[in-house]
Formats: structure tokens, sequence, C-alpha cells
């Protein structure tokens, strides 16, 4: 094992501790209190295809500048509407925009100062899974689709029961394979994709509500893994002819057919064709389809994908705008998130980006329809840059020229930039630029909201563990640290897929938790294992099959560096972590028996057969076709080994990794005599959230201090 550190952000936060030995010392309450957290703007865009731009501060005035003028604060909202906020608001140019409020869409003209309304729905009460698109609304009212138009309000469907099991326009598969919606509006809004699940064949799963004068039952559709799915069908309404039709998605009946992933939905320019990206249920064959948006038939499979281990759909495909017989496609296929450019035959025209760093986002184009933009990690896994290729030579731009963590609003052009960013050094900024890199505004620029803090230092480095591979890592040291003195660690950790705790923002990463833990006079540390987030699928495959083994493994060389230091307090370690971080904690804890002292482990997976079929079956399969690595991953077998204080804790409401974990796990230590403290949240679901958050804060912090 070797070690690497990155020093700036050390020597730097040394300095301020200097500076600020004597400063404030948080109370646990302070990590809540917006004066820590730096000053943002939000919203930011450019308005329509103008180069005018906007952005709110509070939600209850809006900002417009350009290039040529600094903002300036134009519009109150409460002038226009007492239930207008410009967190949610649709600029249509640089005159007009929409808002949404109550039942109604309004449009505002900031120049005539005219309000006036475009659609209404049925009504708001009881609905739901609300999307605009050209002043057409697609909504759930009742459990069925209702679509709103200036011309026509109607009901599209008519089974939808939630109760019964059919769900109409609501994000399916569980939110997984990038899906976080269930209605996709064409582009120019004539027509609508939406998603039809029937869950009537998956058992209900009880949750209680314990807050009526007798408990009520309150289920949900659950499928476990290696057990009956639900089934999933994709509907086009034209909106103009108002005509309903069901994609042919299926080439039987069978069970195979009917449990068919149906992601990413796309449209063509046209409207004409609607694309979706099917998944197998094992995972691992990816078919790219193509469907006749008029009558649901299968017009061609465009391409396949298959994978040894799985592959996971996550980007829908996307057209250029000056070429719409060519399109994006997101692949993993060469080891690595790129952009390959295909054909509406299927044909692939070229591998537009590779090497051993990952596009996480394609961002637009430029008005040549010849450079796209695009988030990806080229230049460090730690950061999130905009980047742009040119179509022609592959040739890479950076547009971000400050390393750290970027979001960016491009104007139609693609020549100026809002761009938004953080870094180890800088807690937030937001500037204008063109796209030679020259700033040409500050929008914001926020002063270090931890100057009058005790700040503790924050220590960015990796450790190298086999074929070269580093691990990145995070540590935290109290803002009075003295090498000479001996320090209790608490190990932050999550270890699995689609999370990444160590990047180059402000606080690293971390948060202010971590900061007056480590004022209480803890070290903090957290390193991403095998298993986690952008750094490439062999990186996060890794645990394929055998979850809680490898990132383990990992985990622990990070604690053995520790070990090896010689102000670590090696029998002073705790650990801490929630969902699958709650499974490593607890994985950590029995399979490293006496390593650590205490532990503190939220909403933890305690075996795998019990959490649901799509994340579960990507990562490990069936119980029946992986029996052996469902045994070793089941943290039931290693009760025996618990030494040191486990505190487990639970939402009651969790719908996620549902009670059934936590309560098995509590069931067999009480059958091997094995002491578990154990807390309820009783009206969160997977996590605490709100007002209970500092509760939750407060509760980890105390277990560590009594027990650590």
């Amino acid at each position: 094992m070797t070690k690497k550190t990155i020093t700036l952000f050390t020597c730097v936060l040394t300095l301020i501790n200097v500076a600020f030995a004597q400063g404030h010392i948080f109370e646990i309450k302070d990590i809540i209190n917006r004066k820590y957290y730096p000053v943002n703007i939000y919203g930011m865009q450019f308005m329509g295809d103008s180069d005018n731009y906007c952005f709110t501060k509070d939600g209850k005035t809006l900002w417009i500048g350009n290039k040529k003028t600094q903002p300036q604060e134009m519009v109150i909202a409460k002038d226009i509407d007492e239930n207008l906020s410009f967190f949610d608001f649709i600029p249509l140019n640089d005159k007009e925009f929409t808002f949404f409020t109550g039942d109604i869409l309004y449009k505002y003209n900031m120049e005539t100062k005219q309000k006036t309304v475009i659609t209404k729905l049925q009504q708001t009460e009881n609905t739901s899974a609300f999307e605009l698109a050209n002043n057409n609304i697609a909504y759930v009212y009742e459990d069925n689709v209702w679509i709103a138009t200036p011309q026509y309000n109607k009901q599209v469907t008519k089974d939808g029961n939630k109760k019964g099991g059919i769900v109409y326009g609501q994000a399916v598969h569980r939110n997984e394979f990038g899906i976080n919606k269930g209605f996709f509006f064409s582009d120019k809004g004539n027509k609508l994709a939406f998603y039809r699940m029937d869950e009537s064949m998956v058992a209900e799963y009880p949750l209680v509500n314990t807050a009526a004068r007798e408990g009520e039952e309150v289920p949900i559709r659950y499928p476990m893994a290696g057990m009956k799915s639900h089934e999933v069908l994709i509907m086009i309404y034209d909106l103009q002819m108002q005509k309903l039709v069901t994609l042919k998605t299926r080439k039987n009946e069978s069970i195979e057919e009917r449990e068919m992933y149906l992601t990413n939905i796309s449209w063509s320019v046209d409207e004409q064709t609607v694309y979706v990206q099917k998944l197998n249920r094992k995972q691992n064959h990816l078919w790219l389809e193509a469907y006749d948006a008029n009558t649901g038939e299968l017009k061609k499979v465009l391409f396949d994908e298959i994978s040894n281990k799985y592959v996971e759909p996550e980007k829908p495909i996307v057209f250029l705008p000056k070429t719409p017989t060519q399109f994006l496609f997101f692949s993993e296929r060469d080891g690595f998130q790129h952009l390959y450019l295909y054909d509406i035959n299927g044909s692939l025209v070229k591998q537009l980006t590779k090497g051993k760093w990952m596009v996480t986002e394609v961002c637009g184009f430029n008005a040549k329809g010849d450079e796209i933009f695009f988030y990806g990690t080229k230049d460090s896994p730690l950061e999130h840059n905009l980047y742009g290729v040119n179509l022609k030579s592959g040739k890479i731009i950076r547009y971000t020229k400050e390393s750290g963590t970027h979001y960016v609003a491009i104007n139609k052009k693609g020549d100026l930039f809002l761009d938004s960013y953080s870094n180890k050094e800088t807690p937030s900024v937001t500037i204008l630029t063109d796209n030679n890199g020259k700033v040409l505004q500050t929008l914001n620029r926020s002063e270090n909201p931890l100057a009058d803090v005790a700040l503790p230092s924050i220590e960015l480095g990796t450790l190298q563990i086999e074929n070269g591979i580093d691990l990145y890592y995070r540590m935290i040291k109290p803002h009075d640290f003295n090498p000479n003195k001996k320090y209790p660690v608490i190990v932050y950790v999550y270890g699995g897929p689609h999370a990444q705790l160590v990047t180059n923002n402000w606080l690293c990463g971390g948060n202010l938790f971590f900061l007056f833990l480590a004022q209480q006079g803890y070290i903090v540390w957290t390193i991403d294992s095998r298993g986690s987030a952008n750094r490439g699928f062999d990186f996060e495959s890794a645990i394929w099959h055998n979850c809680g083994s490898i990132e383990v493994a990992d985990q622990m060389t990070g604690v053995n560096y520790l070990k090896s230091l010689p102000y670590i307090d090696s029998t002073r370690i705790g650990i801490d972590g929630w969902s699958y971080g709650g499974f490593m904690t607890i994985s950590l804890m029995l399979k490293n028996s006496g390593v650590f002292k205490t532990a503190t482990a939220g909403g933890p997976v305690i075996d795998w057969k019990w959490y649901e079929i799509m994340y579960g079956e990507r990562y490990m399969g069936t119980p029946e076709d992986n029996n052996e690595g469902y045994e070793n991953a089941s943290l039931l077998n290693y009760v025996d080994n618990l030494t040191g204080k486990l505190l487990v804790i639970h939402g009651a409401q969790d719908n996620t990794v549902v009670m059934q974990h936590s309560l098995e796990f509590i069931k067999t230590c009480i059958k091997h005599g094995k002491q578990v403290d154990y807390f309820i949240y009783p009206d969160h679901e997977h996590n605490v959230r709100g007002k209970d958050r500092l509760h939750l804060y407060q509760k980890i912090f105390d277990y560590h201090k009594a027990n650590l």
C-alpha cells in the first residue's frame, strides 16, 4: 500500500486554523444554521433564445441581466401573484414567462405587466405527476391521466386504481435506470408518452400509520429480489388527434417479456417515433428500439448491448439539432461512460469521446450544431467540469477554467456560460463567461461563511491498492490538532454504487456535522472504495454478485492506514453510515471483530433477499442464481462476531430498505445473546429529513461520545 496526499487544501486550512484557533466552536444546532452555509443564487438560466439571463436569490424577486448590463432586481413575485415563487417558473423569452399556481397556468408579460390565463386543470385536489410542455399539461387526477390544453381538459385513461395496483404517469421500476418521472412530452408538445405500471401481481408490503386512533395499514407494492416484478407499458397520446395507443414492446405475453424494463424514453424531432431502451430482467442485455408513435408498432431494433455483468441505461438518446437523423448514445462498453454517435438506422458513425474518464451528462449544443457540451471527469474524478467536443474533429475543450465542481447554464448560441462553482478553497462563485473563457461578470462570490469558526483542517489524498488503483480519501482533523496527541476516529462510509463522497467542492464533499465532530476532538475519515461512482465500470462493478466483500477490504485499507499514524488511537475507532452505508457499517463491524468500538447504522440492508428487484438484482442477481453471494453478504450470518457498541436506526415508514431488515437483525442478535441498541423514527421513510434531522445528528453524536 502506498499513499499520496493532495496537500494544497491542507495548507490553506492550516493557515486558517492558526488565525482562528480561538474561533467559534459549533453547538450542534449550528450545523443547520444558514449563516454557516455559502451564499448562492438559484435558478440561473438564459431567457428563451435571448442572451438575457435571470436568477433569484430568495424566490421572491427575479434578477435579470445580460453581458452588457449588470443584473438588476426587476420583478417582485408578490406583485404578480401571492403564490408565485421564482424557484419554479419558465422564461419563454426576454419579456415573458409562465408560472403555475393552484390549478392554473399563467403567462406574464414583464413589459405590459399583464397576467393571462393559458391553461386550467380539472382541479388540484388529488392531482399528481405534473408535466408541462408548450402550454399543454399532463397530470394524474384520481389515479388517471388527464390532459389540459388551452382548448380542452380531457381524461385520457379510465382504469387507473393505485390501491388496485394500476398506476399511471409516475416513475416506474422504483426510480432506477435514470427514471424520475412518468410523463414524456415530445419537443413540440403535440404528443405525450407516459408509463402504465401494473403492480397488482406484486405482494403488498405492510407499513403502519401509528398516528391514527387505531393503527392503520398503509401498504406499498415492494417486489423483492427473485420474486414477481411489476409489469410496465408505455402509452402514447396524440393531443391534436386526441388518440391513445400503446407501444407494442412485448414480443409475446411470456413472463420474461412482461417483466422487461422500459427505460429512457425519447422522441424523434418530427414526433413520429418513440425510442425506448429496453432491458431484460437479468439486466445484462439492452435493446434500443424505435416505435411508431401513431400505431405503437415496433419499427426497428437499432442495436443491442450485452455485458457479462450488467448494462445500466441511465440516459436517453440525444438527437443532433442540425442533423436529426443522428443521435448520441451513452455507453460504458469500453469501461467508461462515453458518447457514441449513431444514425437512425442503428449504424455506428463513431465514438466521440474516449479515455479513462466519464461523460456524465450532455448539456447542449452550439449554434452551428457541430459542438456538444457535456459534463465530465476528464481532468479529475473528483471534479465536475464542462467540456465541448467537436463532432468532426473530436477535439475537446474545457470551458470551466477553475478547478472544482461546476454547474453551468448555456445560451442558445453556445457562446455564453453562467458558471456556478465551488472548490476546496472557494465556498461559492457564479460568473458569466464567454466561450473563450473570459469572465464578463461576477454575479455572486460568497464570503467564507466559516471565517469566524475554529475550523478543522481537511486533507485530501489517495491510498493505492492492488493493480495501482487509487482510492481517494478525506481526513478532517480537529481545529486544535496536535500531532503528539492520540485522537479517536469516526469513519463515515457509504461504499456503494451511485455515490461519491470525496469531491473537490466546498468542504470536499463533507458537511458541517463532520466539522462539528472534528471540533469535539474526533478525526473524521471517509474513503471511496471500489463499488462507488465516477471511476469506471470495473471500479463500480467490482462488487457484482458479492456485496460486502471487496468494498469492505478497501475500507479496511483506509482503517489500517489510520492505525499506522502516530496520532490515531487505534482502540477508539467508530463508524457511521446510512442505507448501503448502513450495510457497510455493520459489515465492517462484524467482519473485522474488535476493530470498531462503536457503530451507528441507519436504514441498513441486512440481507439482500429483502431488497427490491431492480437495484438488488443488478448487483446481486437473484437468491436462486447466486445463493453463495447472498449467504456471504447476509449480516445475519456474522452476528456472533459482534463486539463493541452498535446502534441501529430505522425509519418506520421506510419504503426503500424496509424495516424487516433491522428487525430481523435485532431478532438474530437476541437469539445469539448480543446486546444491540435500536432507535426508530416513526414518521420517516428512508432517511430522517426536515426538522428531525438535527435530532438524528444529536443521536449519532451522543452515541459515539458515550461509547467511543
